[in-house]
């Protein structure tokens, strides 16, 4: 879907993004995730068009940017961190009218509309003015305006930006329903909810993509292990047999009890989380929750863009 080759781009003297190389599938969903300064937005930009590279090459979908990027544009939607719209408008009356920049006919934005407002849930807000949104549904609008034209990629910036936790929720969960009809890319500092969303994590420091893959690959690249807490119903005894030679686990602990419900510490040697829970549930063991250690996900971000990066 993405092919980038030494990508980069300048502002005067200023590289903000430093010779970038990467290649993304169709229908994932890829976060970039930095500090601020990194290069996520002009990456983003760049991909979205918005931008020009200075060096490199971008290809969506097997064409080339440089070659074609009004054509290009038509088939990605974006959406900047402060969303792009008209205050004054009506929410319906805005994506009526992005719609028509895009060239959408009448027909095809009415079919279009409602299934984009379910989708990004602004139904019940569609005929208030955008002024009176909270920042939570401006974003969501902001979605609806960068989806509506169908594009096969959609680029995000900061979508989580200002929103509370249960807005947070409410965002993950639209944005990993876009990834059934389309490549998502989005940028955030926020490591926790990065790897919630995302299917594969790229981290970018000082312009450069310093560690590319899953939350439990970069946590094993950098601890030689990824980490993660189990909740299970059975015996120590019956963990002690299934966990103590598997080659999938590279050590484990008790962390609490409650009767026959234990809290499991548990380093795994790889992205073996799947491994892990058949071994247990074909054991007999119960499973009733399994989580990353968020803690442990901020280290890891920090050796990464602090250390690899010098």
């Amino acid at each position: 879907m993405i092919e980038v080759q030494g990508l980069s781009r300048y502002y005067g003297r200023h590289r903000a993004v430093d010779g970038l190389d990467f290649s993304i599938d169709s229908n994932q969903v890829v976060g970039f995730l930095g500090l601020n300064g990194a290069g996520k937005t002009t990456t983003l930009k760049v991909l979205a068009g918005v931008l020009m590279p200075t060096a490199g090459t971008v290809k969506i979908d097997g064409h080339d940017l440089n070659d074609a990027p009004i054509a290009l544009r038509s088939q990605i939607g974006f959406l900047p961190e402060t969303p792009p719209l008209h205050a004054d408008m009506r929410v319906r009356d805005f994506l009526e009218y992005v719609a028509e920049l895009r060239g959408m006919s009448a027909e095809a934005t009415k079919a279009r509309l409602g299934i984009v407002a379910e989708q990004t849930e602004i139904t019940d807000v569609l005929d208030r003015v955008v002024s009176t949104l909270s920042h939570g549904y401006r974003k969501r609008v902001g979605i609806a305006q960068a989806i509506l034209h169908q594009p096969k990629l959609v680029i995000l910036d900061e979508p989580i930006s200002g929103l509370d936790p249960a807005q947070i929720v409410e965002m993950r969960q639209i944005i990993s329903g876009l990834a059934q009809d389309c490549t998502v890319l989005l940028s955030s500092h926020i490591l926790a909810e990065v790897s919630q969303t995302c299917d594969r994590i790229l981290v970018l420091s000082e312009g450069r993509i310093v560690a590319d893959g899953t939350e439990a690959e970069l946590s094993a690249r950098v601890q030689g292990g990824a980490g993660i807490r189990l909740t299970v119903r059975g015996t120590t005894e019956s963990v002690s047999a299934t966990l103590d030679d598997n080659e999938s686990v590279e050590k484990w602990n008790v962390e609490a009890t409650n009767g026959d419900v234990l809290t499991l510490g548990v380093t795994l040697t790889g992205d073996h989380r799947e491994a892990v829970v058949k071994a247990l549930s074909d054991a007999g063991l119960g499973i009733r929750s399994l989580s990353g250690d968020d803690s442990e996900l901020e280290t890891v971000f920090l050796d990464l863009t602090r250390v690899e990066a010098t």
